[in-house]
């Protein structure tokens, strides 16, 4: 069971990371990136750390995707170019 959460954990962080570099929507990338430290503190859930977990949850998923996302509203680039 724990085998199994892990290893979704990591194809989604694999996955994410590789949307992370294709991407072409500034935002979208942001938000793949989020998506992969909410599945790496899964992961450290499954591997019986709840404190790194919940660190990389609110560090991780939270404050960086807040200051990554008003960094792009603030040079220009929160809105779709195409």
């Amino acid at each position: 069971m724990l085998f199994g959460i892990a290893l979704i954990s990591i194809i989604i962080m694999l996955g994410s990371a590789f949307a992370v570099l294709f991407f072409e929507n500034y935002l979208a990338s942001v938000v793949a990136l989020s998506v992969m430290s909410l599945a790496l503190s899964v992961l450290f859930v499954v591997l019986q750390a709840p404190d790194v977990a919940l660190t990389e949850a609110a560090v991780g998923a939270g404050v960086s995707s807040v200051i990554l996302a008003l960094t792009l509203r603030r040079i220009g680039l929160w809105q779709d170019k195409s």
